[in-house]
């Protein structure tokens, strides 16, 4: 166990959550943290060439900020390239001046690109750095043609060779196999990392270990992309009993606490959806997005899961929708409390409209809204069926048609068999290319179909407020972008309630009754 290292890389792989920024109170409590705690290597970020999107500090790692940690932290600094980004000639401009900051440099290496990769390794070694690579989807090796026989390429250019398990899906017999069969090929060291999809991450890190792993990974609280990765708390703790490591468990104790509100706001680790997604070694990208979506179920995600797996279509085709008729007004109803506060006057207003119809972005107030006399649209979109069963105790009476994304959908959406034959699909999403399956976007691409030329909105609250969740966040920055979209070629959108939305117009309910 003298033998082996630990790395922690919460700030790298833990940005998946917070696009790469971090409260800086909470990274100098980190650093200062780590330094009583027996790690050898701290991963900060990443360097990497420009993006054209928005990524924070760590993702990028400015040498302002290398030099801020250096002055804080004794550990040896590392970081991690991606591979498919960099090329050689994007080196010496990313890395040329930093050998005094930085000592360990990763490259996030994809086995079909192993070649490449090799290049990268010898321009970083003539640098002056030490290098690893992390081969990702290791349980996927053993599909790429001749992977193990090119391994000996990195002898004597990579310090250490990590086993990633990308998906979170590989045994302990596998680290195991792989370990050993890694250690036979070459001379470097071998490292690693896991993901806990299946809350294997700590007897994979063990095996690892056992087998003859040199250097192994973790992090706060296992903070990481999509499932998340071995806790680091976990690891010492075991390795602390087992080996009789060196633990200062009050400088590991005040790390952890500082990062419960961060777990309290992302939520990362495992569920069902990733424990399926890595036993089937699916990517996690779709996994981490359609989880932080409430109107996706378990089902609906694991069905997809196990669609993606087979490699077949995701759901069923309905009609596509072509309306018998147009329409002059629209009110698109919306999960808010204030389609519900307001319904009274909304009703009233709407009875006496004499062209217009409801679409029903979410059917969470569709109660409120089942002795109106008017026609009514539904847009269902993963679980959205479900609730709207719940809000139909007295049968669908009340419902005109359901619209759901256009085909094929991310995964089966869920239509209660009453409804089958009054659902029909949007034969396309024509106003926005930012997503095509929100609640949104259905019922503004529905109120187009209808024709409609005044398009009214209820229930668009927003958010706002110190206490506002991330998911919230998100939903409302999207909500904003399709409003505007929408407006480019469709005219106002007017909400007649109360709403933090700033692009939408306003105008009182009850001013128009």
């Amino acid at each position: 166990m003298e033998s082996v290292k630990i790395l922690d890389c919460t700030l790298r792989d833990g940005g998946y959550y917070t696009n790469w920024d971090f409260d800086e109170a909470l990274v100098d409590s980190y650093l200062k943290s780590c330094e009583s705690l027996p790690l050898d290597y701290l991963e900060i970020g990443y360097r990497s060439p420009v993006k054209s999107e928005y990524l924070g500090k760590y993702f990028y790692c400015p040498d302002s900020v290398l030099k801020a940690v250096r002055q804080v932290s004794a550990k040896k600094i590392a970081v991690l390239l991606n591979e498919k980004d960099v090329s050689l000639d994007d080196l010496e401009p990313l890395l040329g001046h930093c050998t005094d900051l930085i000592d360990l440099v990763r490259v996030a290496v994809n086995p079909v690109n192993f070649g490449r990769a090799v290049t990268l390794a010898r321009g970083l070694k003539d640098m002056g750095y030490e290098v690893a690579f992390n081969v990702m989807y290791m349980s996927n090796w053993h599909k790429v043609d001749g992977f193990f026989d090119q391994l000996d390429q990195v002898n004597g250019l990579v310090d250490y060779f990590y086993l990633v398990d990308s998906f979170g899906g590989v045994y302990p017999d596998d680290v195991r196999s792989i370990v050993t069969q890694v250690k036979s090929k070459i001379n470097s060291k071998v490292g690693f990392h896991g993901h806990n999809n299946m809350e294997l991450g700590l007897i994979n890190t063990l095996t690892a270990i056992e087998a003859g792993a040199e250097i192994v990974d973790a992090t706060i609280r296992g903070m990481g992309r999509g499932a998340g990765n071995l806790k680091m708390e976990l690891l010492l703790t075991c390795l602390s009993s087992k080996f009789g490591l060196e633990v200062d468990f009050n400088a590991l104790g005040r790390v952890v606490a500082a990062y419960g509100p961060l777990q309290d706001m992302h939520q990362w680790g495992t569920n069902l959806p990733y424990m399926v997604s890595g036993a089937n070694s699916l990517p996690q990208k779709d996994v981490m997005e359609w989880v932080s979506k409430r109107f996706y179920s378990m089902n609906s995600i694991v069905q997809a899961l196990n669609n993606q797996s087979a490699g077949v279509e995701d759901n069923i085709k309905f009609n596509a929708f072509s309306p018998e008729k147009s329409y002059q007004s629209v009110l698109i109803i919306g999960g808010g409390p204030s389609a519900s506060d307001h319904a009274a006057a909304l009703n009233e207003w709407a009875s006496k409209e004499t062209d217009l119809c409801i679409v029903h972005a979410s059917s969470k107030n569709a109660n409120y809204y089942i002795d109106l006399n008017k026609d009514q649209f539904f847009c269902l979109v993963g679980n959205e069926g479900h609730r709207l069963e719940d809000q139909s105790a007295a049968g669908f009476d009340f419902v005109s048609k359901c619209i759901l994304p256009p085909f094929p959908r991310k995964m089966g959406t869920y239509v209660p068999a009453e409804l089958a034959e009054k659902s029909f699909e949007l034969q396309k999403v024509q106003f926005t290319g930012k997503v095509k399956d929100s609640h949104t976007v259905l019922a503004l691409q529905t109120a187009i179909e209808l024709g409609a030329r005044n398009i009214y909105l209820a229930g668009y609250d927003g958010y706002s407020g110190d206490a506002i969740r991330q998911v919230e966040l998100e939903m409302a920055n999207e909500n904003e972008t399709l409003f505007l979209n929408f407006m480019e070629n469709h005219g106002t959108l007017t909400s007649l309630t109360p709403t933090k939305y700033e692009s939408l117009s306003e105008i009182s309910v009850y001013a128009k009754i």
